[in-house]
């Protein structure tokens, strides 16, 4: 048996601790309900949108990492990096935590700017 979580009760779960601590969240994207992965968008009042996905590790568990960060001067970029992310990967939940310092809530320490 894999030690994995499920996709949605780790969805549920990161989308109720953010509203438990006075944030929004919303899924952008349904993926498949056990086995499908998680991208997330995090910002702060819908400004500094980072993308964390989990990349293999050379330990060979999976790590949050920062895979793309909206640019201010092209913040529709950013949009269609989530459209083209989300039809390569019907199973991928897409999921947006608008919470200050929310890279905490997936145990990464909050990038100082």
């Amino acid at each position: 048996m894999e030690g994995r979580l499920p996709a949605h009760l780790e969805a549920a779960a990161l989308i109720r601790q953010t509203q438990a601590e006075g944030g929004f969240a919303a899924v952008l994207q349904k993926g498949e309900s056990e086995a499908g992965t998680i991208l997330l968008v995090l910002c702060e009042n819908d400004t500094n949108a980072r993308v964390y996905e989990r990349m293999p590790a050379p330990d060979g568990d999976r790590k949050w990492t920062l895979s793309r960060s909206q640019d201010d001067e092209n913040k529709a970029e950013f949009g269609e990096y989530l459209t083209r992310r989300g039809a390569q990967d019907r199973d991928l939940w897409i999921i947006e935590l608008d919470i200050a310092q929310g890279e905490r809530l997936i145990g990464l320490p909050v990038p100082t700017s």
